[in-house]
């Protein structure tokens, strides 16, 4: 890509934040340079809209956000939720019970409201930290699994005791059951959602609803979970510190997040621009 793109979605944990959590000076400074020509930047994440409000002042995020994996589109000024997709009873029931019968000690969190209900079995807070989910474990509820389940979920979290988040997919996998979307950000759960809803999916949608076209998309990221949004877009681009997933789907390989890697190619762009 030579010229800016009309939208710009990125991912935020190891793609526009450095390690630390922070948005680093040169980033906000690219972020405010592209803005100012006219970009919509759109943060792209499996955070909630209360992970995302955390770093907005830093970023300068005051608009449009896609939150939970593509499932819901916030705007972060007004609050207006755009659209929300739900994982159903029926589907999130059958995949966990089947889960359970092939990985015992498998807990799960509900999440709903438009990302601001946490529902968390019991047993999950001990796994946890803040970090996981932004979220202070010692205020987790400790709810038995039926209560858990007991309504559709904007994004279902799991997690073991012992078995990586790749591990505990893989058994997800196994089970060859339909009705549902699961991933994996890098943090240590598998993150599942409706069916057909990713990333991807969600950008297409908000795409659709500001008049932009598909060819006209930057994206970053760096997860298995930003894999089908750096596919889609018309142009992507991985960071240097990418899942090999990430890296197989994207147009090109940028530095890291902790070298921002973001900053760097938005700089080019912008220099292109104004040669």
């Amino acid at each position: 890509m030579s010229a800016l793109p009309r939208l710009i979605a990125t991912d935020l944990d190891g793609t526009l934040l450095r390690s630390d959590l922070s948005v680093s000076p040169r980033t906000r400074q690219a972020l405010d340079a592209v803005r100012a020509r006219g970009v919509f930047v759109v943060p792209v994440t499996a955070r909630q809209p209360h992970g995302v409000k955390l770093i907005g002042q830093q970023a300068g995020f005051a608009e449009w956000a896609l939150c939970s994996n593509g499932a819901l589109a916030v705007h972060l000024g007004t609050g207006e939720v755009l659209f929300e997709a739900l994982l159903g009873m029926e589907a999130q029931t059958a995949l966990v019970h089947a889960l359970l019968e092939r990985v015992p000690d498998v807990v799960a969190v509900s999440i709903r409201e438009a990302g601001e209900g946490f529902y968390a079995q019991a047993d999950y807070a001990a796994l946890a930290s803040e970090r996981d989910h932004k979220r202070d474990p010692r205020r987790m509820t400790a709810l038995p699994l039926d209560e858990v389940l007991s309504s559709p979920s904007l994004k279902l979290a799991l997690r073991h005791p012992t078995l990586t988040p790749a591990d505990l997919l893989a058994e997800v996998r196994a089970l060859e059951l339909s009705g549902f979307h699961a991933t994996h950000s890098g943090a240590p759960f598998v993150e599942v959602a409706a069916e057909g809803i990713t990333k991807a999916a969600g950008l297409a949608r908000l795409c659709a609803e500001l008049g932009v076209a598909q060819a006209d998309v930057l994206a970053f990221g760096d997860a298995p979970n930003d894999a089908e949004m750096l596919a889609w877009a018309g142009h992507g681009v991985a960071m240097a510190n990418a899942h090999a997933e990430a890296l197989a789907a994207a147009d090109e390989v940028t530095l890291s997040n902790a070298e921002d890697g973001v900053a760097v190619v938005l700089e080019r762009l912008l220099a292109a621009g104004e040669g």
